[in-house]
């Protein structure tokens, strides 16, 4: 019999094996590492893709089905489109072929991929930016391989490409760490879900192997529900290695019967998950990389005993998008939530809220500007991991008699939208404050020197994870002669606090409209 005639199944797992013989002339096996979680969980262990040659599980399925190109094929060249991660795969066959190669990327692509496919591919690569989506890109390369007649290498559709991915899971078997009870598996288009899965249930019949998506874009959830694939509407590019708005035809027809399940998460789990991949094995995730911790996080309790494997398939992350996860994770708090609460416009009443209802709590933004005669609406962001916490806020302010609404996703808050009346000032003075991130630090500050006649106009501060806290302060005078004689007298140093700088009057005019 034919190996064509076989079933699907049957000849993933005889491509596999062949792959065996090709994808280590391009990169060697990586490792596979235990995940210490605190407290009660399961026994994690996390297959480390990230230290591929590219940074990356796809190097596997790109270089194995280029590695069967025939001499006619390869003069003719080849063609892709990719998000990324496909993308360098390609590259580094490439440049090992010596076979010339045309990228097709969506200009949304980060640029630390882009860069990484030129490297990898050096002077056999062409990359064309087409299109904002991964289908933008895939219509620009077919529309290449029509004219050129180049050999289209898919990303995901393809069944030399599932074995290559394969590889991966082969690599699992032969750790000598297994069985485990439970895989969880990221979907994109569903190449190294399908391939992973189907090996790791030859040699271990009774593992789970659950496919994970995000919640935005679970092209594979949807192709089960109507058992075909279907393309998304919309998909959410926070997860860019994943952003695949409809499911492959291969992917899906073993997945149907090797995945248990399937897990969606939220950006926020996945955030999560790369800080504790982070904290656990000092390791960097890119967002796709992380999603399968963030399904074993998501369901920690119900997997207490058992034994998971997560495949960290990607690092591949701008800078810039890491700094901005980090940030919003704040310190590490499991739950936060954002009050904005009514005092009066008066002197002292910023402190007597933080006295009464904030106290030994961990304020991560704090945002206010004046806008009103008469009544004052700061905005708190508190994080906790205790969320006991956060639902005994509003009952304090309740009994103290704050009004209060809950702002915690608010577009404007999100966006640091601070509106500030200057009509309403009448001599304000405006400072940049550096302080210990310690409890009470600030508190401090303003108990020690707002208190008085000074009144508090304008604050504009977030958690950076530093050990120094930087805010930017705007105080009102009842005078002028109020006013200079604290610019005269407040220290530069004091305990807790560096005041760095009064804001200049060029500064102050742009932060009051005039």
């Amino acid at each position: 019999m034919h190996r064509e005639d076989l079933p699907l199944d049957r000849q993933l797992r005889q491509e596999i094996l062949f792959a065996r013989e090709r994808v280590y002339r391009f990169g060697k096996s990586t490792p596979l590492e235990r995940l210490e979680l605190p407290g009660p969980g399961p026994e994690v262990w996390i297959k480390r893709e990230d230290l591929s040659p590219i940074k990356a599980y796809k190097w596997r399925g790109a270089c194995n089905r280029m590695a069967i190109l025939t001499p006619a094929e390869i003069k003719r060249g080849v063609v892709t489109a990719s998000a990324g991660n496909h993308a360098q795969g390609v590259a580094l066959a490439a440049r090992t072929l010596g076979i010339k190669a045309r990228i097709y990327m969506p200009r949304s692509t980060p640029k630390v991929k882009q860069a990484a496919v030129s490297h990898h591919g050096s002077e056999f690569v062409e990359i064309y930016l087409a299109g904002d989506s991964y289908d933008d890109a895939v219509a620009a390369a077919r529309a290449d391989e029509t004219a050129s007649g180049a050999v289209y290498i898919h990303a995901y559709d393809d069944l030399k490409v599932m074995a290559g991915q394969g590889t991966l899971a082969d690599e699992v078997v032969l750790s000598g760490r297994g069985p485990f009870d439970a895989a969880y598996l990221q979907i994109g288009g569903g190449g190294m879900a399908a391939g992973v899965s189907t090996w790791l249930k030859t040699y271990w019949p009774d593992i789970k192997c659950i496919g994970v998506e995000g919640v935005g874009q679970a092209s594979m959830k949807a192709a089960l529900e109507v058992g075909n694939p279907v393309a998304l509407e919309h998909v959410d590019l926070f997860c860019d290695g994943t952003a695949v708005r409809k499911a492959g035809n291969l992917p899906f027809e073993i997945c149907k019967n090797t995945l248990s399940q399937i897990e969606t998460v939220t950006n926020a789990e996945v955030s999560t998950a790369m800080r504790v991949l982070w904290e656990g094995l000092r390791c960097i995730s890119e967002p796709s990389g992380a999603m399968g911790l963030a399904a074993v996080l998501k369901n920690r309790e119900n997997l207490i005993g058992k034994r998971v494997l997560v495949v960290l398939c990607g690092a591949n992350i701008d800078f810039l998008q890491l700094g901005l996860i980090a940030q919003s994770l704040g310190d590490g708090a499991k739950t936060s939530r954002t009050l904005r609460v009514r005092i009066p416009e008066r002197a002292g009443a910023m402190l007597e809220l933080l006295d009464s209802c904030f106290e030994g709590l961990n304020i991560a933004d704090f945002q206010y500007g004046k806008t009103d005669t008469e009544f004052a609406w700061p905005a708190f962001t508190i994080h906790t991991k205790d969320a006991t916490v956060l639902e005994a806020l509003p009952e304090k302010l309740n009994r103290l008699d704050f009004a209060w609404e809950d702002l915690t996703d608010a577009v404007d808050i999100a966006f640091r939208a601070i509106p500030l009346r200057g009509d309403l000032l009448r001599n304000p003075a405006f400072f940049r404050l550096d302080f210990y991130e310690r409890p009470g630090a600030l508190h401090d500050f303003l108990d020690q020197r707002i208190r008085g006649n000074a009144s508090l106009c304008y604050f504009n501060y977030r958690q950076s994870g530093e050990r120094i806290g930087r805010a930017l302060i705007g105080l009102d005078f009842p005078s002028q002669y109020e006013r200079d004689a604290l610019l005269m007298t407040i220290p530069s140093h004091g305990d807790g606090y560096r005041l760095c700088e009064v804001v200049d009057e060029a500064t102050r005019r742009r932060l009051v409209g005039y």
